[in-house]
């Protein structure tokens, strides 16, 4: 009895999981992608292009939840421990690879904490400067810092943010210590060179490209080996180029969920995920602020995590090297 008892709740779970992953998207339940940053930065404006697209093919409504704070940790947690229906999802950046090595005490792990549901773009990063520096490009940029040693702030989005890891890369290659100037998120980090409170600030192209077109910013680089052939980009050189050898650095992002979200729901999302990858207007809006859709293999989950704990292993002795921990 208790062995046909056992089997029959067995039997009842699976039909749940059934029932749930052929119901999901629920038509009045809405869908949160948590953005753990302020609103307005880069990672926002990619989450908000997402929904739009992804919402094609899942048909349910979706909304773009910023949580920002402790360098992205914030708004991760809030995702690692939420109930794994398929409606609390995250969209991050490299903070995923390089959180678990700057804060010691990260209140859970990447690898096992989360549901990899696939990559959504790779970002090139780009050395931009206030309107009012004296150098006008990147030889003089450099003659300059050399000029003003202990006297440049360089901002960031945070602790472990995309141009923090850009930044510390900048300062290394060129052999020079600047001031960093931490901020809660990106957006308010612009603001501030915008108004020349702050000398540089190492972005993505999706923070960076409308303000290089609007000539509110000077441009010194872009941080991958090839130039970004957009229009406001494609005559920036890259920081290769410039002279900083071997400079390479390119910002991902990637969808993820609660660990145990079921298997069905999971493939759910990673599929309306695609179709939003090849979707022509969430190609055009990507392009158009220097970024690169994924194409390759890294859409898929395993693909995905192998990806980010291959990077977690590539920045971890950048981090340890220049002792930035954000205990």
């Amino acid at each position: 009895m208790k062995k046909l008892l056992a089997v029959s709740m067995a039997c009842f779970a699976m039909l749940g999981t059934s029932v749930q992953a052929q119901d999901y998207p629920i038509k009045d339940k809405t869908i949160s992608i948590v953005v753990p940053f302020a609103a307005g930065g880069p990672t926002d404006k990619v989450a908000r292009d997402l929904a739009v697209a992804m919402s094609k093919t899942l048909g349910g409504t979706i909304v773009v939840e910023n949580v920002a704070g402790a360098s992205g940790s914030i708004g991760a947690n809030k995702i690692a421990k939420a109930n794994p229906d398929g409606y609390s999802l995250l969209l991050f950046h490299i903070g995923q690879a390089s959180l678990p090595t700057m804060i010691r005490k990260l209140p859970y792990n990447v690898e096992n904490d989360f549901e990899f549901l696939g990559m959504v773009n790779d970002v090139p990063m780009t050395l931009v400067g206030r309107n009012t520096l004296p150098a006008n490009n990147f030889a003089e940029l450099r003659k300059w810092a050399n000029d003003n040693k202990g006297k440049i702030n360089l901002a960031n989005a945070g602790p472990g943010s995309a141009s923090h890891m850009c930044g510390m890369m900048f300062q290394s290659a060129m052999g020079i210590d600047m001031t960093t100037v931490p901020y809660k998120g990106t957006a308010p980090a612009m603001n501030d060179l915008l108004g020349g409170q702050v000398d540089l600030m190492c972005d993505q192209t999706t923070n960076t490209t409308a303000q290089i077109e609007g000539k509110k910013i000077k441009a010194y680089g872009v941080s991958t080996p090839k130039r970004v052939m957009t229009p406001a980009l494609k005559d920036v050189p890259t920081l290769q180029e410039a002279g900083l050898k071997d400079f390479n650095v390119s910002i991902f992002h990637g969808l993820y969920g609660p660990k145990g979200m079921a298997a069905p729901v999971a493939k759910k999302i990673n599929e309306a995920m695609k179709a939003a990858l090849k979707d022509p207007e969430f190609i055009k809006r990507q392009e158009g602020l220097g970024a690169v859709v994924v194409t390759d293999k890294r859409m898929e989950p395993a693909e995905h995590k192998k990806f980010v704990v291959a990077e977690i292993a590539k920045w971890a002795p950048v981090i340890k090297a220049a002792g930035a921990y954000a205990d």
